[in-house]
């Protein structure tokens, strides 16, 4: 949903707050354990199960920019004293 465009990491995040209850969404979640565990888990899920792992190229894209999330102050958020204080500005359609 992110890469194409549906909704931003904000929104995305809050819909799955509100609609299942969960203490953080998806996006924040992925900043917090770090983007590149992350596709490390994908990378190897793709390769035991399948295509319908494969990492998206936003996540790839971050990594290799070395935008790990809360770790690194970048991510899909931009972290500032273990807080988010603002969106990355390169995720997204055309990122």
């Amino acid at each position: 949903m992110l890469e194409t465009g549906v909704a931003g990491p904000r929104a995305i995040d809050r819909a799955m707050e509100l609609g299942y209850n969960h203490p953080m969404g998806p996006i924040e979640l992925t900043d917090v354990v770090g983007l590149d565990v992350r596709l490390d888990i994908l990378e190897y899920l793709q390769a035991e199960l399948g295509e319908r792992f494969r990492p998206p190229q936003l996540l790839r894209r971050k990594v290799r920019a070395g935008k790990l999330g809360k770790k690194t102050g970048e991510g899909f958020y931009v972290w500032e004293d273990g807080e988010i204080v603002g969106v990355s500005g390169d995720w997204g359609r055309g990122e």
